[in-house]
């Protein structure tokens, strides 16, 4: 028997304060006015849990601690959980997909 998957993606809504970070700017040249802007992660631990720790500055990506606002589960219940493997290229799809939808992204 195999272990149960356990990996997630989660997406964090990030205050629209990060697009005066010059980072976050240029890293999202598409990104277009009123769409939201968002960190797209992986853990093995529950999201919310993740996104306590980042708040926490355990672990954290600076932007998620000092912009991140709120999980959007809408945008990535659907896929958890999931083996690490699989977490680990959604973790990119999801970003590209959503860069693509015109929000500003982050990724670690």
């Amino acid at each position: 028997m195999g272990r149960r998957h356990h990996h997630s993606v989660y997406v964090i809504e990030l205050s629209k304060d990060v697009l005066y970070e010059p980072r976050f700017k240029k890293s999202n040249p598409d990104y277009v006015t009123g769409k939201p802007c968002v960190y797209v992660g992986m853990t093995g631990l529950s999201p919310d849990l993740r996104f306590d720790k980042h708040k926490a500055g355990i672990q954290a990506n600076k932007f998620v601690q000092k912009y991140g606002l709120r999980l959007l589960p809408a945008l990535y219940a659907v896929y958890n959980p999931m083996p690490y493997a699989g977490a680990a290229d959604m973790e990119v799809e999801l970003g590209i997909g959503l860069r693509e939808a015109g929000y500003g992204v982050w990724q670690a």
